[in-house]
């Protein structure tokens, strides 16, 4: 069965032109004018990702965005305008997985769309991962902190899933990025690394995990347990 895609963007002509993309790739696209009517539909039935434009009539894709997050862990792209440049980082403080900013290629969201369901997709057959206070499941992808989810979407597990790899190793911006997004590191830019860190980072304190990223400057990042709760 095709993984089902809702889509809203105010402007038809984008909404035809990436719903023909996405078709093409094998997805089943609903598109919508606006995301209140997007929030209505997932409402009533959840899809497999979502794509919001920003600037949009009724409620703007960054509300739409945070209200999603807060029910479900679905993924999430955020398209935003060239002169909208700090939607980016608004947009993943929402709880986005990723973002573009317009004009862009269609391929090139096809590309993003494909990494991001490649990664929910997953059905590995790997025994849960056990780090400090936290346990990995690769089947449910999710992560406990003393049995309580930690509600990380799926480009924060799949960050962690990554770090915990090489634990107590550092692991490089380039490498994240290639692991993490899975597309060349040029599509992306470094700070959307930095700012998945500073969310995960922010999950992992509200668990009280004893498990923290420690940045490596100049390099990347590293999984450390705090030395006071070290065995």
């Amino acid at each position: 069965m095709s993984n089902v895609i809702y889509l809203a963007d105010d402007e038809e002509d984008i909404r035809e032109i990436l719903s023909q993309f996405l078709g093409n790739a094998g997805y089943e696209v609903r598109s919508f004018p606006t995301g209140d009517d997007l929030y209505e539909a997932f409402n009533d039935k959840e899809c497999d990702l979502v794509i919001l434009d920003v600037m949009m009539p009724g409620t703007d894709g960054l509300t739409i965005c945070k209200n999603i997050r807060a029910k479900s862990l679905v993924p999430i792209i955020i398209l935003t305008a060239k002169e909208t440049e700090a939607d980016q980082m608004k947009g993943f403080m929402n709880g986005s997985d990723d973002y573009l900013v317009k004009p862009f290629s269609p391929s090139l969201l096809v590309l993003r769309v494909n990494a991001l369901l490649r990664r929910t997709n997953m059905n590995k057959e790997d025994d849960n991962i056990t780090y400090g206070d936290l346990v990995f499941s690769e089947r449910e992808h999710t992560v406990n902190c003393n049995g309580k989810e930690l509600g990380l979407t799926m480009t924060e597990f799949s960050l962690l899933e990554c770090l915990i790899a090489d634990a107590g190793s550092a692991v490089s911006r380039n490498d994240i990025l290639d692991k993490v997004w899975g597309i060349d590191t040029d599509d992306v830019e470094t700070r959307v690394v930095d700012e998945t860190i500073r969310r995960t980072r922010q999950k992992l304190k509200a668990s009280n995990s004893n498990v923290k990223i420690a940045a490596v400057w100049g390099y990347g990042y590293k999984l450390e347990i705090n030395d006071e709760n070290k065995n």
